[in-house]
């Protein structure tokens, strides 16, 4: 039984306490005992399993694209889109897709607790750095679907990756990749630019060596290899999006080494 089925099925010891169970509670449609709570907030009360940590991944996405659809005092028509794009790859039931509108709704509400959320998530992650990475590349996907990150966005996302554990650099090298994943696939795009965002994709310039490259691209790949990322806590529903990036990243390079030869 997974995540979900354990949640549902009423396994307490997978059940999350804090700000996220709050907000999955409300999202779900009932609200928790309080003496529960009480007793899920011990740090020994299922820490670290993985499907806790796969709940407090699904609740904290989720809410936090809401939140961060609304940064900008509205959610546009592209926004909503990828969070439908997101459940559709997860291939969502309809009880799962519903809990997930009312977490995306829930985020969008002005008395979100968005820091104590992000602060109660990265201690379920337990330093589980590429499952953190994942989360932001998915709010920046969420921020970028209508092709601009405007300031208020950024200045959400700077602050997201701050709580988060993400440095400015690492956030900037992710906002980077994740941009030029989108403009890679646009139609219209000539050779010379779509190489250079094949490079942005790596993280890598084209004064790079081929070894920097390679390398690079290795190290993406096993970041977001899909069974790697299950394993640390990535719902197993969110495999395709990782299969997704590892394809776009494995595109990049060999347009690259093409690009070399």
């Amino acid at each position: 039984m997974n995540w979900w089925g354990k949640l549902m099925g009423g396994s307490f010891g997978y059940m999350l306490g804090g700000p996220l169970g709050a907000v999955l509670g409300v999202a779900l449609g009932h609200q928790l005992d309080k003496a529960f709570v009480k007793i899920m907030l011990d740090p020994e009360f299922g820490s670290g399993k993985v499907e806790r940590v796969q709940q407090a991944f699904f609740t904290a996405t989720f809410s936090v694209m809401g939140h961060l659809a609304k940064a900008d005092g509205k959610v546009t028509s592209d926004e909503i889109a990828v969070a439908s794009h997101v459940m559709a790859q997860m291939q969502l039931n309809d009880e799962q897709r519903k809990v997930a509108i009312n977490l995306f709704n829930e985020g969008k509400q002005p008395d979100f607790p968005l820091d104590a959320t992000l602060e109660q998530f990265r201690r379920e992650c337990h330093r589980r750095h590429n499952l953190i990475h994942m989360f932001i590349e998915i709010l920046i996907s969420t921020a970028i679907a209508d092709g601009k990150i405007d300031d208020a966005e950024h200045k959400l996302l700077v602050h997201v990756s701050a709580i988060m554990g993400v440095s400015a650099g690492a956030f900037e090298q992710l906002l980077r990749m994740v941009g030029a994943q989108q403009a890679y696939h646009q139609q219209g795009h000539s050779p010379v630019h779509r190489l250079k965002e094949a490079y942005d994709i790596l993280g890598m310039e084209e004064s790079s060596s081929d070894a920097e490259i390679k390398k690079a691209y290795r190290r993406l790949m096993s970041q977001h290899h899909p069974d790697k990322l299950v394993a640390k806590g990535l719902p197993e529903e969110m495999m395709k999006i990782a299969t997704e990036k590892t394809q776009e990243i494995k595109l990049a390079y060999e347009h690259i080494k093409k690009s070399r030869i």
